[in-house]
């Protein structure tokens, strides 16, 4: 027969279990609780470093570019206007590229008057694109009778993706950069509007920077109606 001090041990140690248990539910609770943040915390920090990554990579792109022309002013004398660097597909070029991503660039005038411009990003040149962002495309490029300009491009419609393409926007000065919604359909970056000139597809946002711009330079669909459809006279 069982005592009443075996009884109330029993009880004691049934009543300690129950609270070991709950315990570690509560702690469970709580460690979901800071392992997964809420969607808005989510989409903050998800702008947050878009925003960053996309910045840094402006930067390296605008900076290499401008390093080229510097070294190089005089560029490749075969070819007329400023020594920018020509489009990667361009036919020109000895080795063209098969399409006009910025990882492809090509300085003129390196080495002088040849069509074998030496490689802007590479091992040799020291300088390193880094592989495209998450939910972007590749950055490409162009060159032509509106300017100069690189742009992204992405067809996902996660909400911080406007959000940090918008802030990217402010971060330059009007008419230095501008960010196209396609959500009426195809829309063309130059004015030329040919076969192979740049355009921001149906469904996709395309984010663009300015190196150089011509007055027959076109903002058509800009988001945040800082520019006008034909700039010629504000953005000289």
């Amino acid at each position: 027969m069982f005592s009443k001090f075996d009884t109330k041990c029993a009880s004691e140690k049934g009543s300690a279990l129950v609270y070991i248990l709950v315990a570690i539910a509560l702690l469970a609770a709580l460690t979901a609780s800071f392992m997964r943040p809420s969607n808005q915390q989510t989409t903050a920090q998800g702008g947050f470093n878009t925003l960053t990554e996309l910045n840094a990579q402006v930067e390296l792109i605008r900076s290499a570019i401008q390093e080229c022309v510097l070294i190089f002013p005089d560029g490749d004398s075969n070819l007329t206007g400023a020594p920018w660097p020509l489009n990667p597909s361009s036919a020109y070029l000895a080795s063209p590229a098969a399409n006009d991503n910025v990882e492809f660039l090509r300085c003129p005038g390196d080495p002088g008057n040849s069509n074998d411009h030496a490689n802007i990003f590479g091992g040799n040149s020291g300088k390193f694109l880094p592989p495209p962002l998450d939910l972007f495309e590749s950055w490409e490029y162009y060159n032509g009778v509106d300017g100069v300009f690189f742009f992204i491009r992405s067809d996902r419609t996660d909400a911080f993706i406007q959000t940090a393409l918008a802030r990217l926007d402010d971060n330059f000065s009007e008419c230095q950069a501008d960010v196209i919604d396609t959500s009426a359909g195809d829309i063309e970056l130059t004015s030329t509007a040919g076969a192979s000139d740049p355009e921001c597809l149906d469904g996709e946002t395309c984010f663009r920077f300015w190196i150089t711009i011509q007055p027959s330079a076109v903002y058509l669909g800009d988001t945040d109606g800082e520019e006008g459809a034909s700039p010629g006279a504000e953005c000289p």
